[in-house]
């Protein structure tokens, strides 16, 4: 019976982060869900301010709810790994050919 209890909590908990992250999203121009140690968030995060862009970025293992904002945005966008870029409200992925492709054309 515990598994049954704790899995609705982790799919609440999971929800209000999902709300969480919908809500830094739209209200922000650009948001990166990044890690502090990972290279190819340093690397879009070194981009927007070379750029220097109005960005927002939410450092998901200093969050307390790091973990289910991170699983939150796997369920959202499908991508489930760091850094995880929106623009203007768009999912436009995370440091690959298609963030550069969206980058290129500021």
């Amino acid at each position: 019976m515990g598994s049954v209890f704790s899995s609705k909590k982790n799919r609440e908990q999971i929800e209000m982060a999902l709300a969480k992250a919908k809500q830094i999203v739209n209200s922000n121009p650009a948001v990166v869900f990044s890690k502090t140690y990972c290279g190819y968030c340093k690397r879009v995060k070194q981009l927007f301010s070379q750029l220097n862009a109005t960005y927002k970025v939410i450092e998901l293992d200093e969050e307390s709810d790091g973990d289910e904002i991170q699983m939150a945005l796997a369920e959202w966008t499908g991508q489930r790994t760091v850094p995880n870029v929106f623009i203007g409200g768009k999912h436009i992925g995370g440091c690959d050919c298609k963030f550069l492709s969206v980058i290129e054309k500021i």
